[in-house]
């Protein structure tokens, strides 16, 4: 009986792993769903590097269990092992391949870095953050609600006193996909603390404990941190970037299917570090615009009347006291006619 050629043995365990790799790099279902622009780029790097990864490990595991079988010690051979000394053409194509690997992987993840706006950051001025500051700080005393009280001298303070354009622009950060720099639909400035993200939408002035943000729209988030080093990472947008204390970092994103996502902080922040967790809320555009409304009214400062008590009658001036009396208006006018 004939053996079958070395080389066509070989050639179908290629085809055999280049199937079964293909298939694994496609069906590994290992991230969470996508829902940003940014996504289906980080995707298809991880995929490309799942897909080599299960070739590798069949090329290397299948040898293993291949020579186990193969060249295992029979029965009654106490003899010596062949010698094999060394075989340069095995050892250069196993330093060639993986090399060659590398190397490619780096460029296609530097492509990928360089789409989604990694390598051009502080492009622009972060104006938001120069002008809520200034809203922030001459609003701060006259605050009412509790939360906007309580966080927004934390964020003026945040601020660090810059002044200028140069000083307010951002040094880190990942911008919009194909490097478009133009204004973004949506600022919003967020502020990490230990243990809490705080938002802060400059242009409609309020103050929220979550992100919320249209889908569709070019969203740029203006991240620093009050106290250590903090990480914004939301895993369904494949973004994350560090929020750190002094300096100005950003984020930007397209968020591309509405529903409710985690906001992580992924950089050991203290003893809490586990539950510095908020979440994204991804709307539809009328569903935004009506939760900014909302937002509007619930966090504007009511208006205070001054009222010169000397200038109030008697009755003016009793009625409030008469209603916790249980006292009716018309006995209130009689006692007073007596006095």
């Amino acid at each position: 009986m004939k053996q079958i050629p070395v080389s066509l043995l070989t050639l179908t365990a290629g085809v055999a792993v280049t199937l079964i790799s293909l298939w694994v790099g496609q069906n590994h279902g290992l991230l969470p769903e996508q829902a940003s622009e940014q996504a289906p780029l980080v995707d298809g790097l991880f995929d490309v590097m799942m897909t080599i990864g299960t070739a590798l490990f069949l090329v290397v595991e299948g040898a293993l269990v291949y020579f186990l079988i193969v060249f295992r010690k029979r029965k009654g051979d106490e003899g010596d092992g062949i010698p094999v000394e060394e075989n340069l053409p095995l050892e250069a194509f196993w330093t060639a391949i993986p090399a060659i690997i590398v190397i490619g992987l780096g460029i296609y993840s530097v492509a990928v870095f360089q789409e989604m706006g990694g390598l051009s950051p502080g492009s622009h001025a972060m104006m938001a953050h120069h002008s809520a500051k200034a809203t922030l700080v001459a609003q701060a005393p006259q605050a009412e609600t509790p939360i906007a009280g309580d966080v927004m001298p934390l964020l003026a303070d945040t601020e660090g006193g810059a002044t200028t354009d140069e000083e307010l622009e951002a040094k880190y950060g990942i911008g919009a996909p194909n490097q478009v720099r133009k204004p973004a639909d949506l600022v919003v400035n967020v502020t990490g603390i230990q243990f809490a993200w705080l938002f802060n939408y400059p242009k409609d002035n309020f103050m929220a404990g979550e992100l919320h943000v249209p889908v569709g729209a070019d969203v740029l988030l203006n991240l620093s941190a009050q106290d250590v080093i903090h990480s914004f990472w939301v895993p369904q947008f494949r973004l994350k970037q560090d929020a750190i204390p002094g300096e100005r970092t950003e984020l930007r994103f397209v968020a591309t299917k509405p529903g409710t996502y985690p906001v992580v902080c992924t950089e050991l922040c203290g003893s809490y570090h586990g539950g510095m967790r908020s979440q994204v809320v991804v709307h539809t555009p009328e569903e935004f615009e009506q939760w900014l409304t909302e937002n509007r009214v619930a966090q504007k400062e009511p208006e205070v009347v001054a009222t010169n008590v000397a200038e109030l009658t008697p009755s003016e001036f009793l009625s409030p006291y008469s209603q916790d009396m249980g006292m009716t208006t018309d006995a209130l006018a009689q006692l007073h006619s007596h006095l």
